[in-house]
C-alpha cells in the first residue's frame, strides 16, 4: 500500500505558490519518526485547506543526497559534540525532475543555520566546488575552512521519496509547510545498505508557533525526535561511532531496519 496515497485527495500547489505563501524567514523545524502504518491516519487528519506540492504531475519525488566529510569525520563529530561552529556538505540530486546541487549547511557562532547551494555534476567535488565550500565555511567561522574543504570525500548516500505539504495558518500563526520522506535508504561508502521500510520521517517548518501538522501529530501521540539523516545514518551503519545525540531514535526505530553488507562496489554512488 502506498503510504502517501491519502495525499491524492488534496489540492495541488506549485513551487512558486508554496514559496510565496510560506517563506518562513524565521522558522522552527521539528522532526518526527512515524511508523508507516500510522501515516495514513495522520494525513487523513490534515486540516481543510492543506495542499500538496506538485511538480510535473508528481507529488512524491525521489531524492538522493551524497554527503561529504573529511577522513577524520569532522562534520559528523561536529554534530555529535554539538559544536557551535559546525557544517554539513552534500550534493542533492532530484532524480525525477533532474539537477544536482552542492549544499553547504553551516552553524556559526550565533547558532544560525545557513544553507547555500550551487549546481554540480556527479558526486565528486571539483576545484570550483571546493572553493565554494571553503568560502561558506570561512564565512561561518569554521576553523581551518580551506583544509577541511580540500579533504572532503564521499561518505554516505541517502535516498528517499519526498512529499511536501502546505498547511493553512493556525489561529494567530502563519501558514506552515512539512516534508514527508518515505522509502528511506542509507548507503555507506563501503556499499553497506540500511533500509527503514516501516518508518517515515516527517519534518515540519513553522514560525514560532507550532503548525497545523505539529498539532495533528501531537493529538495522535507522536512527539518530535532528534534525528539527522547524516548523523543517525552514519551511526547506524558504523556501530563503532559515537551516537549519543540519536540514541533514542536508533534504539526505537533504526533497530527495526535491515542492513545488507557486501554490496558490489559502485552502488554507493548517487544514481544519475
Amino acid at each position: 500500500m502506498n503510504a502517501l496515497a491519502a495525499l491524492g485527495g488534496l489540492r495541488t500547489v506549485s513551487l512558486d505558490e508554496l514559496n510565496a505563501q510560506a517563506q518562513l524567514q524565521t522558522r522552527v523545524d521539528r522532526k518526527y519518526i512515524v511508523p508507516a502504518r500510522d501515516l495514513s491516519a495522520v494525513l487523513h487528519a490534515l486540516p481543510t485547506g492543506s495542499e500538496v506540492l506538485d511538480i510535473g504531475g508528481e507529488n512524491a519525488l525521489r531524492y538522493a543526497s551524497q554527503y561529504f566529510d573529511t577522513p577524520t569525520l569532522d562534520s559528523f563529530y561536529g554534530a555529535v559534540r554539538g559544536r557551535r561552529r559546525r557544517f554539513k556538505v552534500r550534493a542533492r540530486t532530484y532524480l525525477d525532475s533532474g539537477g544536482s546541487f552542492l549544499e553547504v549547511k553551516t552553524r556559526g557562532a550565533r547558532a544560525a543555520t545557513v544553507k547555500d547551494r550551487v549546481p554540480v555534476t556527479g558526486d565528486e567535488l571539483d576545484d570550483e566546488a571546493v572553493a565554494y565550500a571553503t568560502d561558506l565555511l570561512a564565512d561561518a567561522g569554521i576553523p581551518g575552512a580551506a583544509r577541511l574543504a580540500e579533504r572532503l570525500q564521499p561518505t554516505l548516500v541517502t535516498r528517499y521519496r519526498r512529499a511536501t505539504v502546505l498547511l493553512p495558518a493556525t489561529p494567530g500563526g502563519d501558514p506552515s509547510r512539512a516534508t514527508i520522506d518515505t522509502e528511506l535508504t542509507w548507503i555507506a561508502a563501503d556499499g553497506a545498505v540500511l533500509q527503514l521500510p516501516s518508518s517515515v520521517i516527517v519534518e515540519t517548518k513553522s514560525g514560532q508557533r507550532a503548525g497545523a501538522l505539529d498539532r495533528t501529530l501531537w493529538r495522535q501521540g507522536h512527539r518530535p525526535a532528534k534525528v539527522s539523516k547524516y548523523g543517525t545514518g552514519m551511526a547506524a551503519l558504523h556501530p563503532d561511532l559515537p551516537a549519543n545525540p540519536w540514541h533514542r531514535a536508533l534504539s526505537r526505530h533504526f533497530r527495526h531496519g535491515t542492513i545488507a553488507r557486501g554490496i558490489a562496489p559502485g552502488t554507493a554512488s548517487v544514481p544519475a
